[in-house]
């Protein structure tokens, strides 16, 4: 098959689809790999890096996707993108098409199979091709909340680990998933106060182990979020309903209650936000204030640390990857959970949850959906 990489143009978006270790792999399966050039250099890789690995190099985005069976990337496609997708080709990148109607229109236009990284499923019901990537947005989540909670930044001036004598932030988890427990052991290790609010009492109980009983878990009621909200210096939603929109916990009313210059990161800004008063912003102008309380909602957190998220996300896509380059969509056949990656195919939606939020009707071509 031939597979094509082109570089991301997604503002302050460094990551790249394959690093050149993925890039032998493809190559020792027999295929041929197409890398834009210049694509890898904000993630640490040169042109070189990835001839020597067997790519060849390719000066625009059009020829990749004019010559390649299969396009390899990191974000959703931007409209340019978009338009040069076709029937017969295979697109597999993070999509997140639940609050994103115009590109979902756009994909369903191409009638290209779009699979999502973000949707494929193992057999614990876990997101692998996720997980990396929370991990990431998880610990930086952390990093974020205790730069922004320092005055000059429109914090409150609160040192986040504290000194002896003076407590340190307290930090309140919505979510205990992949992100949320990152972010709580981040923020453990950092000496902050953590309390994580989870729905799921094993993964509660799990947390409770692995951080050794420095977080405190809670079950998630609104009653409790609302007990919490009014002691945290800094609230991380960390919420994931897959392939949907997030729900909104943090009501623009909740803001009047919490401390002046406290901090809001939310994580979930990607699948629309977890919080009422959350619009996406960027690496460059990261934070805005509303009613006192600082925001924090950077859309692709993990763009901001492009070598470890690329080596990542590739560790974890790899294997779906080749599976989809050695037998194309009968890939799909052959592992369910992949199949649940698809979200668009041949103009239609094939992933349930993208359908509702747009209300339209959806197919299932693999069958993957008929047992819940």
């Amino acid at each position: 098959m031939r597979v094509g990489v082109p570089k991301e143009i997604k503002k302050n978006e460094h990551r790249i689809g394959l690093t050149p270790t993925a890039v032998r792999e493809y190559v020792a399966h027999g295929h041929t790999v197409s890398i834009q050039s210049g694509a890898g250099l904000g993630a640490g890789f040169t042109d070189q890096d990835y001839t020597r690995a067997g790519a060849s190099l390719v000066a625009t985005a059009a020829e990749i996707f004019a010559n390649s069976d299969m396009i390899v990337k990191v974000k959703e496609p931007q409209k340019v993108e978009w338009e040069m997708l076709r029937e017969d080709q295979i697109l597999f990148t993070y999509l997140h098409l639940a609050p994103d109607p115009e590109q979902t229109r756009g994909l369903i236009a191409s009638k290209c199979a779009a699979i999502a990284y973000e949707t494929v499923t193992d057999a614990k019901g876990g997101l692998p091709l996720l997980a990396p990537m929370s991990e990431v947005a998880g610990r930086i989540a952390v990093f974020s909340a205790a730069e922004t909670l320092l005055k000059h930044n429109g914090g409150m001036g609160l040192l986040f680990c504290g000194v002896p004598g003076v407590a340190p932030a307290r930090v309140l988890v919505l979510g205990g998933g992949v992100v949320g427990l990152n972010a709580a052991r981040m923020a453990a290790g950092l000496g902050a106060e953590v309390v994580v609010m989870e729905r799921s009492i094993p993964r509660m109980a799990y947390i409770d182990e692995v951080t050794g009983g420095r977080v405190v878990t809670r079950y998630s009621s609104i009653g409790a979020i609302e007990e919490e909200l009014v002691k945290a210096d800094v609230i991380i939603g960390a919420v994931l309903v897959p392939g949907a929109e997030a729900p909104k916990l943090i009501k623009r009313d909740h803001l009047k209650q919490m401390k002046p210059g406290s901090v809001l990161v939310d994580v979930a800004i990607d699948q629309g936000g977890c919080f009422e008063t959350s619009r996406a912003t960027t690496h460059e102008d990261p934070t805005f204030v509303v009613d006192g309380v600082v925001h924090y909602c950077v859309a692709n957190m993990p763009g901001a640390a492009p070598r470890t998220s690329s080596e990542a996300l590739n560790n974890a896509t790899l294997p779906f990857g080749l599976a989809l380059a050695d037998h194309g969509l009968e890939a799909l056949k052959q592992n369910p959970h992949l199949a649940r990656g698809l979200n668009v195919l041949k103009g239609e939606i094939t992933y349930p949850a993208v359908a509702e939020a747009m209300d339209l009707p959806w197919s299932d071509p693999f069958g993957v959906w008929a047992h819940g």
